[in-house]
C-alpha cells in the first residue's frame, strides 16, 4: 500500500468544541451556529464538535462569527480547535471549493478576545523559525500577549485575533510543509479578563 502524502489542495478545515459556561449552553451554541451564515462552508455537527470546511476565507469567516455570536450573549464562552490544510487523507468532495470571495459574515461588534495558539508546521526541519516569525509578527501588530509552554498568548479585539490568525496560517504553509495544523484556545468574557479589556 502506497503511503499518504501531504496534499496541496486548497480545503481548509476546522474542527472546535464550544463551551459556554451556563446551564442554557446548548441555546448558546446552537444560537451561535444559527446566526452564523454557513452558506459558504461544509459544517456538520457531532456528538463531540462540529467541523467546517472550504476555501481559507470562509472557514475563518465563519469560526470568528460563531465565537462572536456566542459571545454576544454575555456568558464567559470557550472555543478550542484545530485548523488544517493539505491533510493526506482530505477530499474534495464535501467542501466548497467553488464559493467566490465575498465575506456573508460582516458584523463588525467589538469583543475582547484572550486566546492561545501553537502551529505545527508538518514535515519541516526549519519549522521553530516559522514559529518564531509568526510570533515576532504578533508582537509588531500588538495582539501578542505571552510566551508560554506549547502555545502563544495572543489577545485583543476578537477581529483582530482573528486576522492574526488567518495570516499566520496562510504564512506558515509553503511547498516545504503542504500539511499545517494550528490549533487556537480562546476565551471570552471571562470574569478574568477585567471587564473585558484585560489580559
Amino acid at each position: 500500500m502506497e503511503p499518504l502524502q501531504c496534499g496541496t489542495s486548497p480545503i481548509v478545515g476546522f474542527r472546535f468544541s464550544l463551551h459556554p459556561m451556563t446551564g442554557d449552553f446548548i441555546q448558546v451554541i446552537k444560537g451561535a451556529l444559527r446566526e452564523t451564515d454557513t452558506t459558504n462552508v461544509w459544517m456538520h455537527t457531532d456528538d463531540v464538535s462540529t467541523v467546517i470546511r472550504g476555501r481559507q476565507l470562509h472557514v475563518f469567516n465563519a469560526a470568528k462569527s460563531i465565537a462572536l455570536h456566542a459571545a454576544k450573549t454575555g456568558v464567559h464562552v470557550a472555543m478550542s480547535g484545530t485548523f488544517s490544510v493539505g491533510c493526506p487523507g482530505d477530499s474534495a468532495g464535501d467542501a466548497y471549493l467553488d464559493k467566490g470571495d465575498e465575506l456573508l459574515n460582516t458584523d463588525a461588534s467589538k469583543q475582547y478576545v484572550s486566546s492561545q495558539f501553537a502551529l505545527y508546521p508538518m514535515n519541516n526541519p526549519d519549522y521553530m523559525a516559522i514559529i518564531y516569525r509568526e510570533v515576532e509578527r504578533a508582537k509588531a501588530l500588538g495582539v501578542f500577549n505571552d510566551s508560554m509552554h506549547y502555545a502563544s498568548g495572543i489577545h485583543g479585539d476578537i477581529h483582530d485575533v482573528f486576522a492574526f490568525y488567518e495570516e499566520a496560517f496562510a504564512n506558515a504553509r509553503t511547498s516545504e510543509n503542504a500539511h499545517l495544523v494550528m490549533t487556537v484556545a480562546l476565551s471570552i468574557n471571562s470574569p478574568s479578563h477585567g471587564g473585558g479589556s484585560g489580559a
